[in-house]
């Protein structure tokens, strides 16, 4: 699945006001516009209110050139327009948005001005083509190429996170589409600044003479986004008279438009997009691709065609196009989600830009304060980074080499380590372990999930699974088609049923037995592994009973053994943030415990890859080897990487998959903690893929978990890796990784070797 991303911003067009006379623009006014500070304040309020994670400033070019526009600013106490930018900006990021500015071409001095108060800074280059300064740019000095790209190149000298573009239809020829590309990419070599290209199609407006655009985008999006499409009270901007505003006309966004288009303009296909986008990727591969999703309704088919950007979801609309609304977030996520694409929400500023080279520390202070998520991990710590004693991780591969218990710094150095060399040698080390503990046999079993609802009233943000009881995407199974499944897994060889589900608000204990019993009624013979310490939990406070009194009524109806779900971090700042209505680390371990003193076997687990940070991982094994010392009933650890592309967490908190070289980083620090407590380590091929757990063989790992045959956990999180695998995979993967394979049982007990 790929990531399509997008900012949920508010827009701020601080001034119309502009010495440029470009023929396509229905912006600009040559009136003195202005938003007064009240008003300004204002909208950042309602900017609040909105969610809003991005202010961007929209401008004309150069506003104070108009002398009511600098009177206004002198009353004000600016010297120039940069200074009151800069003022907006600082209100800004007191409420902690983040500004990005598009304000026309600047000198360096300004640009450095803004880069203290903003998150990123952009300017569209529009076209390379001089030609255009004798048609539509008549009149409009600062459009020239060469001015244009002198800011962009400026920015680039100051390290400026930085959006530029090209506008496509507007007289330019296909040879100068891409030339301008081009010379986007021969700065972006230099300077490496630009995080995003825009691909935007022009569209004809209506003209907005004495009209806020504002307020008509704001109208015009609170229709489509449900709203009831009249436009907020309140003051607008400070404006000189002009005369009554006749009504726009709104052709349908995409409609053909080609006889509307001026003499001037060139029409633009949807082949000529795509063809623009495969040349930005080839001349960028690391930049991003936008394109603008209410100027065109092919934009998904542009998406498809290796766009990678939908840019400003902006809830109250667009300023340059205020008659065409962008789409909600809601809409977009139906139309890609069948597509195989997930919708994801970004900063103003890409994650590779969050560091103090890039960004002023007052801003990124408000990013790590507010939207700490979004940074990538790249060490200790997001929100702060942790000194790590130098020494401190060679002493912890040392330890763990020997089973020795590990101590929360020591586990800290581990899962921060960033150094290639002590990466290998930490793989080098748990791989010895695992070979001290568990061979050179590489284990897997042949089993059947069964999750037989996804109805769950829990609402944890990791989760794709649960689904509300009216939720298009519910399920519940049949008694019917349970035993079906059951008998399905019998004749696939199956030792192994495992049964777990969404925490469903109708369901008792007697429920829960009623499945078991139904399973051991089909196949007597099947070992059943059921139930997760949440679902126990539930079962508990369902029935009043403790515990021990619930497993023994499972045991009674069936169980077998339990697995070590619902585990997620052992940390309960980390649960509150992701899970809040799940149970605490203390109830966890409680019912593990009891799972252990009824005499059942349990598995252990831990996802990780989202918003936790090392110490907290930390904590987590600490618990794990502790509770397993105490009691000695866990067969095997089980790491799972967190799938964030259908969830609200990988939605809103800009959470990526983790990277393969980082999973298997993990995956050599997990076995290292666990010494020689639990000597199973399993890989899920799920999460990470098959060919990702074949290379974990190399890491620790030793067993290669099961069959399933079905996956709706990880499927509906946006899993692409397949929901059933072959023995026989699982086998040519045991002897692709230089080990000898074996079919296991639940607990462990060979069934054969291949």
């Amino acid at each position: 699945m790929r990531r399509v991303t997008f900012s949920r911003n508010y827009t701020l067009s601080l001034s119309r006001t502009c010495q440029c006379y470009c023929k396509y623009c229905a912006f600009a006014t040559h009136r003195a516009h202005i938003h007064a500070p009240e008003e300004v304040e204002r909208r950042l309020e309602e900017a609040v209110r909105r969610n809003a994670k991005e202010l961007l400033v929209l401008t004309g070019e150069r506003p104070e050139v108009n002398p009511e526009v600098a009177a206004k600013l002198s009353e004000w106490g600016h010297p120039d327009f940069t200074s009151y930018v800069v003022w907006a900006c600082e209100r800004a990021l007191e409420r902690g948005i983040l500004p990005h500015t598009n304000i026309g071409v600047l000198e360096r001095e300004d640009l450095a001005r803004l880069r203290e108060v903003t998150a990123s800074q952009g300017l569209m280059l529009e076209s390379i083509s001089e030609r255009l300064m004798e048609t539509v740019h008549a009149g409009s000095p600062t459009k020239h190429p060469a001015r244009r790209l002198a800011t962009i190149e400026a920015a680039g000298e100051l390290r400026i996170p930085f959006t530029s573009g090209i506008l496509v239809g507007i007289g330019e020829s296909e040879d100068e589409r891409v030339e301008s590309l081009e010379a986007l990419a021969v700065l972006h070599e230099r300077y490496g600044h630009l995080q995003e290209v825009i691909i935007q199609n022009f569209v004809p407006h209506p003209r907005y003479y004495g009209a806020e655009v504002a307020d008509i985008a704001d109208q015009a999006a609170q229709k489509r986004w449900g709203g009831d499409g009249n436009a907020p009270a309140g003051a607008t901007a400070w404006e000189a008279p002009a005369g009554a505003f006749p009504s726009p006309s709104t052709p349908a966004a995409g409609s053909p438009q080609s006889e509307q288009l001026p003499a001037w303009a060139s029409p633009v296909s949807v082949e000529d997009i795509k063809r623009l986008i495969a040349e930005c990727r080839r001349l960028m591969p690391d930049v991003g691709v936008q394109v603008p999703p209410n100027l065109s309704e092919f934009w998904p088919e542009l998406v498809e065609a290796g766009a990678t950007d939908l840019g400003g979801l902006s809830a109250n609309g667009d300023h340059i196009s205020p008659e065409e609304p962008f789409p909600s977030p809601h809409e977009v996520r139906k139309e890609l989600a069948p597509r195989g694409f997930a919708l994801t929400e970004r900063l103003c500023v890409y994650p590779q830009y969050m560091d103090a080279e890039w960004m002023e520390q007052g801003v990124l202070d408000v990013v790590k304060l507010k939207y700490w998520s979004f940074i990538p991990r790249r060490g200790s710590g997001r929100r702060s980074e942790e000194k790590i004693e130098a020494g401190l991780t060679e002493r912890a591969i040392a330890k763990g080499r020997e089973g020795e218990e590990l101590s929360e710094d020591e586990l800290t150095a581990l899962f921060a380590e960033t150094r290639p060399g002590a990466i290998e040698e930490m793989r080098l080390a748990a791989d010895e372990l695992r070979a001290e503990l568990a061979g050179d046999r590489v284990t897997f079993v042949v089993n059947r999930n069964i999750n037989f609802t996804n109805i769950c009233v829990v609402g944890c943000a990791f989760c794709g699974f649960g689904q509300g009881r009216r939720s298009p995407d519910a399920y519940e199974v049949s008694e019917e088609d349970f035993a079906e499944r059951v008998r399905d897994a019998v004749a696939f060889g199956a030792t192994e049923i495992c049964m777990q589900g969404g925490i469903h608000p109708d369901l008792t204990l007697e429920e829960y037995g009623k499945w078991l019993r139904l399973a051991k009624d089909v196949a007597p013979q099947l070992h059943l592994h059921a139930y997760s310490p949440m679902e126990v939990h539930y079962m508990c406070e369902r029935s009043g009973k403790s515990p021990g009194e619930v497993f023994d009524y499972l045991i009674e109806c069936g169980l077998g053994s339990t697995p070590g779900t619902a585990a997620e971090v052992l940390d309960d700042g980390v649960r509150q943030r992701i899970s809040p209505n799940k149970l605490p680390v203390e109830r966890w371990v409680e019912i593990i415990e009891a799972s252990h003193r009824a005499g059942l076997r349990s598995t252990s687990t831990v996802m990780f890859g989202h918003i936790e940070e090392p110490r907290e991982l930390a904590r987590h094994m600490r618990v794990i080897r502790a509770l397993q010392e105490r009691t000695g009933g866990i067969t095997e650890f089980v790491p799972l990487s967190f799938i964030p592309f259908n969830t609200m967490l990988g939605r809103t908190h800009g959470i990526e998959e983790i990277s393969a070289a980082e999973n298997l980083k993990h995956t050599a620090a997990f076995r290292l903690a666990l010494g020689r407590t639990i000597a199973n380590l399993q890989a899920s091929w799920v999460k990470m893929g098959l060919e990702a757990a074949t290379e974990a063989l190399r890491w620790g790992v030793n067993d290669l978990g099961g069959t399933l045959m079905e996956e709706n956990i990880s499927r509906m999180a946006g899993s692409q890796h397949g929901v059933r695998l072959e023995p026989e995979q699982l086998i040519e993967a045991a002897r692709a990784g230089g080990r000898v394979p074996a079919q296991r049982t639940t607990l462990y007990e060979i069934v054969e070797t291949y």
